[in-house]
């Protein structure tokens, strides 16, 4: 081998190094990533409903795009931590629990589908955003609801400690639209008050419900309307001041991002049909979503 070409694989291979390297954590500098070690096991927020993200299926297996995204993220914390037995225990979270479970320690990493806000970010850490949804209403078809205008006067339902409650009695503050909001506990029984008709509509992210239409008994009967309210940007949540776990959830989804992995996952889950029914969320990637693995970040957008 003559120098020119020793000199050059030499620096490729430095190169290679230093980028291994530069990917690598210091375990012991990250409370997370400590405690999971020390421990063996690592806790992961899921939602239960939340289809196509976080969910049962009929085995009662959580599934789902978050899911797929964090299992990843979990072999790589293996990897880090050199456990390779790692136990990972999956805790139901809701709207209004998800936070407060990451903050006290009963869940490490929340693999759901929480919009990244300004204001939580005062309590917990958000990941490289990995979804972007716009909310909007799910109606029946044929209802007078077209708009967010039509709802002046009606009843609606959507989940508590969600930015869709926060958006509904802003309207109600600022455009006196005298709405009735009902809060639920979560997707399945937003719905359910929504087919009961009791709310004229179920106010929350599209792809939700897109998801909850589509694995209705009759999804021709729903339809999604209505201009965004807002985007949201999803992304898990974990601990704040541990810049060394977050630094590896984050290079995981930046790393399938820039490999186009993402894409692979994201067809699976929104062009292919899904369990338990199998049926095809006929999903397209929007523009939005597109610009966030073009340019991964973990930017809120209020």
């Amino acid at each position: 081998m003559n120098a020119v070409k020793f000199t050059c694989l030499s620096l490729a291979l430095a190169g290679t190094l230093t980028a291994g390297a530069a990917q690598a954590v210091d375990v012991a500098s990250s409370p997370t990533l400590s405690k999971i070690k020390s421990s063996g096991a690592i806790a992961i927020g899921h939602r239960t409903s939340s289809i196509p993200f976080s969910y049962y299926d009929s085995n009662q297996k959580v599934v789902g795009f978050s899911q797929d995204l964090c299992d990843r993220v979990v072999d790589e914390v293996k990897k880090q931590t050199g456990v390779p037995n790692l136990q990972v225990r999956m805790v139901p979270v809701t709207s209004q629990n998800r936070i407060s479970l990451v903050q006290n320690g009963t869940v490490d990493l929340e693999c759901g589908v929480t919009t990244n806000l300004k204001a939580r970010q005062q309590q917990v850490a958000f990941s490289t955003t990995f979804f972007v949804a716009g909310t909007r209403l799910l109606v029946k078809k044929g209802s007078p609801v077209h708009d967010f205008p039509d709802l002046s006067g009606k009843a609606v339902v959507t989940n508590a400690g969600t930015t869709s409650e926060r958006i509904l009695r802003r309207l109600n503050d600022e455009k006196k639209a005298n709405i009735t909001i009902q809060s639920a506990k979560d997707y399945g029984e937003s719905f359910l008050i929504l087919q009961s008709g009791r709310v004229a509509a179920f106010m929350m992210d599209d792809v939700l419900l897109s998801g909850a239409r589509t694995m209705s008994p009759n999804p021709a009967e729903w339809v999604v309307v209505g201009t965004p309210q807002s985007f949201e940007a999803y992304g898990f949540m974990m601990r704040k001041d541990d810049p060394g776990f977050k630094q590896l959830v984050d290079g995981v989804l930046t790393g399938l991002m820039k490999s186009g992995e993402i894409n692979t996952l994201y067809d699976k889950w929104f062009l292919k049909p899904v369990p338990p029914k199998n049926i095809n969320f006929e999903f397209p990637m929007s523009e939005p979503v597109k610009k966030a693995y073009a340019n991964p970040n973990d930017q809120a957008f209020e």
